[in-house]
């Protein structure tokens, strides 16, 4: 059995960083922006398409974030957070939210949520989170919350499908 398993760990090891984006780029996800406030009321905020449901008792999300990203220090600890489900009306900001070095909450797009946090102007939904846990995940960070709030908006989703923004027929 050892054999079995070296040959195992052999073949994952040669899965190239290209072919495995390649792949996962086949699998369309929603597109949300996820903000939050450093203690002295900075705004902090990414685009991410790595965001799901975890749990309906409680309400729990779970959104991904790169170590790498200009807001990482700030989620990794801030204690509450929102996420907003962007329309494809929002591919600007969502393009904003996901550049590196961009003053993120310059052009406007945004509103202040009734908790005080920046969200989206007329975004699909709205959820108000308390951060719950954080699990490091290779290159990324794995940000749990619990939804404290919700706030629903109308229309349809923007999608990234094959590393970019798409919408649905």
């Amino acid at each position: 059995m050892p054999e079995r398993q070296e040959v195992l760990e052999t073949a994952r090891a040669a899965v190239a960083p290209e072919e495995f984006r390649a792949a996962m780029a086949r699998f369309p996800s929603g597109v949300v922006v996820v903000t939050t406030c450093c203690e002295d009321g900075t705004p902090r905020g990414f685009t991410a398409s790595s965001f799901c449901s975890v749990s309906l008792e409680p309400p729990m999300v779970l959104v991904c974030l790169a170590n790498s990203a200009d807001s990482a220090p700030s989620f990794g600890h801030c204690d509450r957070f929102a996420v907003s489900v962007l329309a494809p009306a929002h591919r600007p900001l969502a393009v904003r939210f996901a550049t590196k070095g961009t003053d993120k909450f310059a052009s406007g797009g945004l509103r202040t949520s009734p908790d005080g946090l920046p969200t989206v102007d007329r975004a699909l939904s709205e959820l108000d989170c308390t951060a719950h846990a954080r699990h490091p995940a290779g290159d990324h960070t794995v940000l749990i919350g619990r939804v404290t709030g919700v706030r629903l908006g109308e229309g349809s989703p923007m999608v990234y499908y094959d590393r970019g923004f798409r919408t649905l027929a």
